[in-house]
This record gives C-alpha cells, structure tokens and sequence, in this order.
C-alpha cells in the first residue's frame, strides 16, 4: 500500500526543530518585535500542516518554508492597521528570548526588504544568489543586483567594520 501523502505528528515535528530558528529570523528581519515574529511563525508551519505541499528534500523544505514566511510577513505589514501602528510601541516589549544582534545583523535588519531577505539568505542561511533567485522566485540577475546594492549600501552604512571579499 502506498504511504499516506499526510504528515504525521512526529515528521511535523521533526520539521519544526529542524527550521524554526531559520524561519524566526526570517520572520524577525520582517516584523522586528517578537509578538508579531512568533505569530508569522506560527502562521508559517499551520501552512505546512494544512496545505501539506510535496517537499522533496530537506533544502526545498527550508525553501519553501522561508518562501512562505516572507510571504506571511509582507502580507502582515500590507494590512491597514499596520500603517498606523507605531513600532516604537513594541520595542519595550522585547524579552531576554528576542534574538540577540549585533551592529552589522542590526543594520541588515534596517536595509530594504528586497535587500535585507537577500542579505539573510546569502550571508546569513548560506544561499548562493541562484538558490536565492529560486527561492523567491526572482531572476538570478535581480538577485544579484540587489547583493551587490545592498553590499554598497552596508559599506557605506557600517564603513570599515564591513570587510570587503
């Protein structure tokens, strides 16, 4: 008899363990307090579990899963309510759990969103820029361009802290 196309309890969580902290900080580099990460990242894996997509290897699974959470987190911060909120309202909420960053994650995290998932993906989760492009569905030229945009835009922000390659 053929395996059942639904997940059990223990691969989900097997998933889950395997990319949480990946999808966190996808969704923190988006949503930047933790209340509003932990809900995109909550939404994130209800998708896996309720659409249950055919995920061939642990890599398409980690794409796919932080294809998704971009999507969540765009999709989040495009809705009216948002635009009217103040982000320095959540800030005094962080705990000792949010993670912790430093002068170059922290900057990275203030780039433009076509810049900051690229950054993350490519420095951060270990992506070249044709994995990157497949990911989110962009030409590997687009994508290129926008490391290197970005690569500009930290150097000039963090000057002699950023090292050239």
């Amino acid at each position: 008899m053929s395996k059942s196309l639904l997940r059990t309890d223990k691969e989900i969580a097997e998933i889950y363990e395997r990319h949480r902290l990946t999808v966190y900080r996808v969704c923190f580099a988006y949503m930047k307090n933790p209340m509003d990460t932990e809900d995109a990242v909550q939404e994130t894996f209800y998708r896996l579990i309720s659409k249950n997509p055919r995920l061939e290897s642990v890599e398409h699974e980690k794409a796919w899963l932080i294809r998704t959470a971009t999507n969540i987190c765009k999709d989040e911060l495009k809705h009216w309510w948002r635009k009217h909120e103040n982000i320095d309202d959540h800030l005094e909420l962080q705990t000792e759990d949010t993670i912790k960053v430093d002068d170059v994650f922290q900057t990275v995290m203030e780039l433009p969103d076509k810049y900051k998932t690229v950054i993350y993906l490519y420095y951060y989760e270990g992506y070249d820029s044709a994995e990157i492009a497949g990911i989110l569905k962009k030409p590997k030229s687009t994508i290129r361009n926008h490391l290197h945009e970005a690569h500009n835009l930290l150097k000039e922000r963090l000057g002699e802290y950023i090292y050239e390659e």
